[in-house]
């Protein structure tokens, strides 16, 4: 007699392990990582699966979190940093140069308001 314990074939998995398998599985077919085929497959293995193990070698090649690849958003994004960074420093720099600078600075007309009479 065989020994069908979980010594021998690990732990057996819960539905809620195999909804989160069918997840991970449904995402990569919807982002085209899987074909469709190859995905109704994968889900039919997940839903019939009894150990976790199966459902670690449906899941393995697959990325855990649904993380998109870097795109034109992220490159939209990158611009409008490096635009909003540009301007910025435009900003500072002219402020640092109005305040330094003497052509600018506020004495004379701290001078007039001193000479002029109040009525």
């Amino acid at each position: 007699m065989e020994d069908k314990s979980w010594r021998t074939f690990g732990v057996r998995a819960s539905d809620l392990e195999r909804e989160d398998a069918a997840h991970r599985i449904e995402a990569a077919d919807g982002e085209g990582r899987l074909s469709h085929a190859e995905a109704e497959q994968r889900l039919a293995l997940a839903y019939s699966a009894t150990y976790r193990y199966e459902l670690g070698r449906l899941v393995a090649d697959l990325p855990s979190r649904h993380a998109p690849a870097p795109g034109p958003e992220s490159r939209n994004t990158q611009v409008w940093l490096a635009v909003n960074a540009a301007v910025m420093a435009g900003l500072v720099g002219f402020l640092v140069l109005f305040r330094f600078s003497g052509r600018f600075s506020r004495a004379p007309l701290l001078a007039q308001r001193r000479h002029n009479p109040e009525p």
